[in-house]
This record gives structure tokens, C-alpha cells and sequence, in this order.
């Protein structure tokens, strides 16, 4: 059975004509609004070509955009690699087993979740970094902007790590406890993987809140690309013009970040396919044979599955000798 058929039916012709008609409302609106927008602009003056010629210059693009787009692209990525890496620590350390370790890392995590991120943002810049000396002056907006956005995302993930572990099924747990893994082992080995995959879409949509919420940057003076839009309307005066740019960049960004996470879900469950045909065959043997008792076949696979175990540490073994 489908994941579909298990989350939910299929629509029924009331259904399907139902959400034809809200879809031609929906776009009818967006038409109607995006006319009202447009004829909006034009009694204000703000469709006159000597508004918009600037963007055709290349001078606009070389000393204001792309440099805006470097610096965003820029907080983007320091700020998921190190969202990833806290949120992972501190998901994995709100399922340990030690109550301590469990205890600390929620409230970290829950109080990271609960201030905004402009304020983490603000006091990063004006209460740490640009008092420092060990921060050259020209980068604490930068710092302050990655501290600020870790620190929410990080906390964010955190909570998705948790969350999507504790949704697998028990059985996941107890099949790595069955063969001698170790409570940790069977959380990095077996279920972290699983969650990780599952929570895909909801782990790409918050790169898109990371990527959005660098805007907020311009608070600290961050040269990213909302800065620099307002610096080329400035000197262009051409204010409106210069954000409405800079907002169809970013929602071209945001479909990238799509469009990668959905190359990498289709990767992803293409390596997961293979790793089910690829399955030890005595594991097979012992879940699916007909006529064996259930306590039987389930030993038949944990004894598969030591012995796929054991397989894999011989051909690690066999490399390393090789090498």
C-alpha cells in the first residue's frame, strides 16, 4: 500500500468538483488582486520605464544585487550547516537516555524556539560581537546574523530530530535491541536514518525560512540582499522597483532550495528501494516463509540480520586490508 492510500482517500467526484471550484476562485482573486496592484503602481508612477531601466545596466546588477545575493547566500549557508549540526546534537540529546542530558537540552531547545530571531540577532550584534576584539568589525553584522539564525533553526531542527524519531514504530527500536545494539547504536544506526528521510520535506522547508529570514539582517547593517536593494533604490530612486526585485530573487531562490530537495528526496528513496532489494535473503527467508510459526520467523531474521552484520564487517575489514 501506498504512503497516499495510507494518508488519506482519494478524492470522490463531489470532492474533485469541489476543489476545481476553489481553484478557478483562488486564481481569479490572484488576478483581480495582482490588476489592483498593477493599476495601483501605474497611477502612482511607479510603472515609468525610467524606473525599471536601471535593472537592464549592468552596473546595478555588479555593485548592488550580486553582492547582495553573495552576502544572503552566504549568511544561508553558514547558518544551515551550523542550524544542522545544533539541531542534531541537540535532537539526538533530547532522546538520550539520561535524564540530565534530556532535561538540559529541552530547555535549550524550547528557549531558543521562543525568543524571535531579530532579538537573538540584536543583542548577538550589539551585546556580543560588536564589542568584541577578536571579530574584525566588517564581519560582526555577519556573525551576529549566523548566531541568530542558528540558534532558532537549530532549535527547530532539534525538535523535527526528536519528533520524527519518536514517531517510528516501536518495532524499529526493539529489532536493534534484539540483535545487541546498544540503545545509542540503534538510535544513530537504525532510527535517525529513518527519521531524517521521513522529515525531509519538513527539513527543507525550514532552509527556506533560514534563506527568507537572513533579510532580517538589514537590522544589524548585514550587506545581504534586502540592504542592497534599499542602497540601489537610494541611489536610483527607484525604491519600489529595487524590492520588488529583490523579492522575485528570493522567491527564485526559495524554488532552487525546492527543487534541490526534491532531487535529493527522489535520491534518497531511490537508495532506500535498493537497500530493500538488497536485503540479506535470510533475512527475507525468516520474515516471509509460509508455514513458519511468527516466534520462529522472527528469529530466523535476527539471525539474518547478525549475519548481514557480521558480512559487512568482513567486507570493511577485507577493504581495509586491501588498502
Amino acid at each position: 500500500m501506498s504512503a497516499q492510500a495510507v494518508l488519506f482517500d482519494a478524492p470522490g467526484p463531489r470532492a474533485r468538483r469541489r476543489n476545481l471550484i476553489l481553484t478557478i476562485v483562488g486564481v481569479v482573486l490572484t488576478v483581480v488582486v495582482a490588476y489592483l496592484v498593477g493599476a495601483r503602481m501605474a497611477a502612482t508612477g511607479q510603472l515609468e520605464p525610467s524606473l525599471w531601466t536601471p535593472f537592464l545596466e549592468p552596473g546595478a546588477w555588479t555593485s548592488y544585487l550580486i553582492p547582495g545575493l553573495i552576502g544572503t547566500l552566504k549568511a544561508t549557508f553558514f547558518s544551515v550547516i551550523l542550524a544542522g549540526i545544533f539541531g542534531l546534537l541537540f535532537g539526538m540529546g533530547r532522546l538520550s537516555p539520561v535524564r540530565a542530558v534530556r532535561w538540559v537540552c529541552g530547555i535549550v531547545v524550547e528557549f531558543f524556539r521562543a525568543v524571535p530571531v531579530l532579538l537573538m540577532m540584536v543583542f548577538a550584534y550589539f551585546g556580543v560581537f560588536a564589542r568584541a576584539d577578536w571579530i574584525p568589525n566588517d564581519q560582526a553584522p555577519l556573525a551576529a546574523v549566523v548566531t541568530g539564525l542558528t540558534l532558532y533553526n537549530g532549535a527547530v531542527i532539534a525538535e523535527l530530530v526528536r519528533s520524527g524519531v519518536d514517531a517510528l514504530p516501536r518495532g524499529q527500536s526493539e529489532a536493534g535491541l534484539s540483535i545487541g545494539l546498544t540503545p545509542q547504536q540503534t538510535l544513530n544506526l537504525i532510527q535517525l536514518p529513518q527519521a531524517l528521510t521521513a522529515m525531509l520535506p519538513a527539513l527543507v522547508a525550514q532552509l527556506v525560512v533560514v534563506l527568507k529570514d537572513s533579510a532580517l539582517g538589514i537590522a544589524v547593517t548585514y550587506p545581504d540582499l534586502l540592504n542592497w536593494a534599499k542602497t540601489l533604490g537610494s541611489a536610483y530612486a527607484n525604491t519600489v522597483p529595487a524590492y520588488l526585485v529583490a523579492g522575485a530573487l528570493f522567491i527564485i531562490l526559495d524554488y532552487a532550495l525546492m527543487l534541490l530537495a526534491r532531487w535529493l528526496e527522489r535520491r534518497l528513496k531511490r537508495r532506500g528501494a535498493a537497500g530493500v532489494l538488497g536485503a540479506d535473503p535470510l533475512i527475507v527467508q525468516g520474515l516471509a516463509e509460509p508455514g513458519v510459526p511468527a516466534a520462529d520467523g522472527l528469529h530466523r531474521a535476527e539471525d539474518g540480520v547478525e549475519h548481514a552484520v557480521q558480512r559487512a564487517q568482513d567486507h570493511r575489514a577485507a577493504r581495509r586490508q586491501d588498502m
